[in-house]
């Protein structure tokens, strides 16, 4: 867990000692990573890096949502729902194995900038565990065996207020001029498109596949959407393609977004901190009500905190301290 590392910020604003530090943590963390392997483990290992780095930057993003079969006598898939938007990836951490991306969505409006905190996805080489969605409001850490971390990166994909969503192991691989990455199938909660709407189903079995392109990158989704209020074996209702591409663009500043991040970046590393700890006390297993607007009932209240700290309505000691109370009476163990 991101709790034993130490962050690195890399955003502008850090101090020359402190890039230098982080610089010298991740390879010295590269070189432990690697002292056992093989000269060709090696390399693999380094090109994994670089392709789970190359995620990183400035992008033009493409939504492509579409339920594609239904499974079920009673229910029609919808249309496809296209959308789009500008995002900004930065590297929050990067400690040779481990590596940390956060996603900043940059829009206008009005003639307004507007920033929004979206997902970020950590990678952690050959994981003895995940943290996944085993049902309805719960997380758990969730073993990897032997056979199946070695030479894997787990995905573990948080939303937008550092909560869990959901979690993967795959591989990386080069092959016929393709680079890239499939998750196990695992268990998700609703993303709010679909959340909000109260669908007959209540979750999705997916995979993930992240590969490069000539200009970026595309991630791509197989989720088969379920039913499983009713307790038993959920059931597939709809199967459901979802292909989001994201190609490097110029077109717009980033500004906003590093603004944004430059003055809550404090904040939200002593949140994702917060949020190890929960699982820890936990016991590795966590609940936590999900709410369709935002995720989970923390969403709201956790991001009002960080615009308060840019807005300078409130120091981030403060909100730190609002924030580790607001985890606390939202998190139990899952029973």
């Amino acid at each position: 867990m991101r709790a034993i590392l130490i962050a690195a910020a890399l955003l502008a604003g850090s101090t020359a000692a402190t890039a230098a530090s982080s610089a010298d943590l991740a390879s010295a963390s590269r070189a432990a990573a690697t002292a056992t392997m093989t000269a060709e483990q090696q390399a693999k290992f380094e090109r994994d890096r670089q392709a789970i780095l190359s995620q990183a930057g400035q992008f033009r993003v493409h939504f492509d949502m579409r339920e594609n079969v239904s499974f079920s006598a009673d229910y029609d898939p919808l249309e496809a729902k296209l959308s789009g938007g500008s995002e900004v990836v930065r590297v929050v951490n990067d400690q040779g194995d481990r590596i940390s991306l956060q996603h900043i969505l940059v829009m206008e409006h009005g003639g307004q900038a507007v920033v929004v905190k979206h997902w970020r996805q950590d990678w952690v080489y050959q994981p003895a565990n995940v943290l996944t969605y085993t049902g309805p409001n719960t997380w758990s850490l969730t073993p990897v065996a032997e056979a199946d971390r070695a030479g894997a990166w787990s995905q573990t994909v948080w939303q937008t207020d550092d909560s869990p969503r959901y979690g993967g192991v795959g591989q990386w691989t080069y092959v016929n001029g393709l680079t890239e990455w499939t998750s196990n199938p695992t268990w998700r909660p609703l993303a709010r498109r679909d959340a909000v709407r109260n669908p007959v189903y209540d979750r999705y079995l997916g995979s993930n596949r992240h590969a490069l392109t000539p200009n970026g990158w595309v991630h791509i989704q197989d989720n088969m959407k379920m039913a499983g209020r009713n307790g038993g074996e959920p059931i597939a209702i709809v199967q459901e393609d979802v292909v989001n591409t994201y190609d490097r663009s110029t077109s717009y500043s980033t500004r906003p977004g590093d603004d944004y991040w430059a003055a809550s970046k404090d904040y939200w590393a002593a949140v994702r901190d917060l949020w190890d700890a929960a699982v820890t006390r936990n016991n590795g297993t966590i609940h936590i009500e999900e709410e369709p607007q935002t995720g989970v009932v923390t969403g709201a209240p956790l991001m009002d905190l960080a615009e308060k700290i840019q807005a300078g309505e409130l120091t981030t000691a403060a909100a730190i301290e609002q924030a580790k109370t607001i985890i606390e009476q939202a998190t139990t163990p899952a029973t």
